[in-house]
């Protein structure tokens, strides 16, 4: 079974990509989508998060905002906040590989934002970056509620740099020029990755369009 990585950084159109591959027929495991279930009413993460982080839970979910004032900028604390999710969601990761498993499927996706941030890419394949030009980033990322500037630049300094992340790709997605764009590339990568395999990128370096 191959396992893609797919990253990128806010606002690069990485979501949108993400259900391109679903709908290609790609079983794809989306780590935004399991913190909001660690976080919500019930979630693994609600009772070590509000004793760690008092006042960032209400009604039994974890209030995102009010976590995200506690955490932003400040570096000892969102380490706090990573030991706490990590190894849920590598317990997560798991039972994704599992259900893959069973169902014999040739590829996977995994779509996880900070991929490079946290050595993820050394457990893949190969790794997918989506990226858009920087004034679409930018557009897409302010017309979001509770979005502005100073959140924007908070988030992109935990980022590594969209440049960076190219570099190290083995493919780039460019969604900068819209939806059908993106399927088309989406469509090549998959195509290139049917035969042969590609060896596990741990001690590699290699890139691929």
């Amino acid at each position: 079974m191959i396992v893609l990585g797919l990253t990128g950084s806010i606002g690069m159109g990485k979501s949108e990509t993400a259900r391109i591959f679903r709908r290609l027929g790609v079983l794809v495991y989306d780590a935004d989508a399991a913190v909001h279930a660690l976080y919500a009413k019930g979630g693994g993460a609600v009772q070590p998060i509000a004793a760690a982080f008092p006042g960032s839970v209400h009604a039994g979910a974890v209030d995102r905002q009010a976590l995200g004032r506690q955490v932003l900028g400040d570096e000892a604390a969102m380490r706090r906040l990573e030991s706490i999710t990590h190894p849920l969601l590598r317990a997560s990761r798991q039972r994704f590989f599992r259900k893959a498993r069973a169902q014999r499927r040739p590829l996977v996706v995994l779509d996880i934002p900070l991929l490079f941030e946290t050595g993820g890419e050394a457990r893949v394949h190969a790794v997918a970056v989506v990226s858009a030009p920087p004034a679409v980033q930018r557009q897409r990322v302010l017309r979001r509620p509770g979005m502005n500037h100073e959140k924007f630049t908070a988030i992109l300094r935990r980022q590594v740099a969209d440049a960076e992340k190219r570099r190290q790709a083995d493919f780039v997605i460019c969604t900068g020029l819209g939806k059908r764009q993106a399927l088309v590339a989406v469509r090549r990568l998959l195509a290139s990755l049917r035969t042969p395999p590609p060896p596990p990128r741990s001690g590699r370096r290699r890139r691929r369009r």
